[in-house]
């Protein structure tokens, strides 16, 4: 009997310290959250990160960094989130051309697309521009697909990476319009963009924050914008289907993801903070300027658009031919 009671005693004794515990846990988030990018500083994904991170900071209570960390096609920065610790802590801000094309482009893909992270909400997309050095002698896209079917290989493109959607891209366009250019992969939309500018390559197909300004001041031609409508940054470029090439569109977009296994109070603390972040004015005039569409998402929505994006891209890569240089 005595060692019934003592046994009872434990129970309770376990029992109530577990409750202590619970109660005393501080709530989420009690330090810096880490928002990690895939990419080098500019461009579409870092400038969604850096719109986020500051509101996010006023929201949710405590500072959140953008942490970059490029290379390897995403790999390093998805890998790396991949294997983070499931607590709400470190975060990956997500490119649609890593997270639905690198599994139909690598055999080996150290993360998976949907097992290996759980969405919390997506952030932006971006319709694309194709863009040239004013030394390509053409004004318009048909000037353009003549003179580079003119000149089989003698034009270069740029892309942030192999894998990109900038590679991905630019291979479905050389496949819808027959011409022949020579690819060259960056670690990102910054220093791609630099060798465009300087004429040592000729080509890039990209979104606005890597173009618009570019555009503007006339330091690059703008031929054309991908998406459905003309980009209010660049009123006077058509769309590609004004421009003559209606089969070809392409749309970039941006999510946030937590390691999988993130506890769902978190992921939804987290869901909440961001749709507030994304809906306050200054956040939008700033996205605008950047040429950059918000555009939420829940976390439900998100991982529907991975899972009906993943067979799309794995087909498209495919049909291409597309593999990673």
């Amino acid at each position: 009997m005595k060692r019934f009671h003592l046994a009872q005693k434990l129970l309770v004794t376990l029992a109530l310290s577990t409750t202590v515990q619970l109660t005393g846990a501080a709530p989420f988030p009690d330090r810096p959250i880490s928002l990690v990018v895939p990419n080098p500083p500019g461009g579409l994904v870092d400038t969604s990160a850096r719109l986020l991170s500051e509101p996010l900071t006023r929201v949710i209570g405590q500072t959140v960094v953008v942490d970059n960390k490029p290379g390897a096609s995403g790999n390093i920065a998805y890998q790396y989130v991949a294997n983070s610790k499931p607590d709400g802590y470190t975060l990956l801000i997500s490119y649609s051309g890593y997270h639905v094309g690198n599994p139909a482009l690598m055999d080996k893909l150290p993360w998976d697309p949907i097992k290996d992270f759980s969405p919390i909400a997506l952030l932006t997309v971006s319709t694309n521009v194709i863009a040239v050095h004013p030394s390509v002698p053409v004004n318009n896209l048909k000037e353009f697909i003549a003179y580079a079917k003119a000149n089989p290989g003698k034009l270069n493109y740029a892309s942030q990476g192999n894998g990109s959607v900038s590679h991905i891209g630019t291979e479905m366009f050389k496949q819808t319009t027959g011409v022949d250019m020579v690819h060259v992969p960056y670690k990102g939309s910054g220093p791609a963009i630099q060798d465009v500018l300087a004429g040592q390559v000729q080509v890039f197909i990209s979104t606005p924050p890597s173009l618009m300004q570019h555009v503007q001041s006339g330091k690059l031609k703008g031929l054309a914008v991908t998406g459905k409508n003309r980009h209010p940054g660049m009123p006077n470029v058509p769309t590609t289907a004004e421009a003559g090439l209606p089969s070809f569109q392409l749309e970039s977009w941006v999510g946030l993801f937590a390691p999988a296994g993130t506890p769902a109070p978190v992921i939804a603390k987290l869901t909440d903070s961001v749709k507030k972040s994304l809906a306050m004015p200054e956040v939008k005039e700033r996205a605008d300027a950047a040429g950059v569409e918000l555009r939420y998402l829940t976390p439900a929505a998100t991982e529907a658009l991975v899972k009906k994006e993943l067979p799309y891209w794995n087909k498209a890569i495919k049909s291409a031919n597309i593999t990673l240089d």
